[in-house]
């Protein structure tokens, strides 16, 4: 299983590319599939990820609305890609709209995938986070640090 961790700052080039940093290039692989992450932001997994993922996604109901709309979302804005020859990046205008990426991005490892953010929703996001970081982890009662 690969494992994520860090934050970098990236921009997006003036093609709309991201450079995804190289020590994530390296636990990846060739192909990358990204979709729409929660808050906002874009969840991008290795091929062995998406497939645990699938899986999952399988077994839920049909007949559950919430997990019809959740899987509609969930693959629509899914997308496929390899990087270039600079470990960059090409995202769909969907998932761009949906992380609000205009040019300033921070790349985050998240254990088993990468998030994508825009700079401004990163950073509101992380304030606030910080702010009750002690509350949050009390409020996980099975974690054990």
């Amino acid at each position: 299983m690969a494992m994520f961790m860090g934050e970098y700052h990236h921009n997006l080039d003036s093609k709309g590319r991201l450079i995804i940093p190289a020590k994530f290039r390296d636990q990846i692989g060739d192909e990358i599939i990204f979709t729409r992450g929660m808050e906002g932001c874009i969840f991008g997994y290795p091929q062995a990820e998406w497939q645990k993922i699938e899986a999952k996604l399988a077994k839920l109901p049909l007949t559950q609305r919430s997990a019809r709309k959740f899987t509609r979302l969930f693959y629509s804005g899914a997308m496929e890609t390899e990087f270039d020859k600079q470990g960059r990046v090409n995202l769909t205008a969907t998932l761009k709209e949906h992380a609000d990426l205009i040019k300033e991005c921070v790349i985050v490892g998240v254990s088993n995938r990468i998030e994508i953010w825009s700079e401004d929703r990163w950073q509101k996001f992380a304030d606030e986070a910080d702010d009750n970081y002690d509350d949050i982890a009390e409020d996980l009662d099975d974690i054990e640090l």
